[in-house]
């Protein structure tokens, strides 16, 4: 699948969110190595932190489902511009996902990829658990 198929389907996921106080709708498009995709947006709770992001939710069903070989990672919101992973979608996707495809969308339906590492150079990992 290409990365802008992803994206568009990214764009579609934002119709899952659930943003009750922010008004934020983000959705994200998770392919599998084979080809699989899952598609989850953001949901939010009057506590904030308790919220979850879209990123997080399409790989937490993704991994629920068994799945556990990832390639590529697409985020759309309602913002003009790329929309990129939070700190903790982050770390996130290194650990559960590892170096894959970050696909970002903006309004135009143009995209910017970076790999994960790229998004967060220095990251903590399993490396640094001995």
């Amino acid at each position: 699948m290409e990365h802008k198929e992803l994206g568009l389907l990214a764009i579609k996921a934002k119709e899952k969110s659930v943003p009750t106080y922010s008004n934020f709708h983000v959705g994200a498009a998770l392919l599998t190595e084979e080809g699989k995709t899952y598609l989850a947006g953001n949901i939010e709770t009057s506590s904030y932190s308790l919220t979850i992001c879209a990123e997080r939710n399409a790989i937490f069903q993704a991994i629920t489902a068994g799945e556990r070989k990832f390639s590529a990672i697409a985020i759309a919101s309602d913002t003009p511009g790329y929309c990129p992973p939070c700190g903790a979608c982050r770390q996130v996707i290194l650990d559960l996902c590892g170096d894959i495809d970050v696909v970002m969308i903006n309004g135009k339906n143009e995209i910017l990829v970076k790999k994960a590492a790229e998004l967060l150079p220095l990251a903590f990992g399993n490396k640094d658990l001995v």
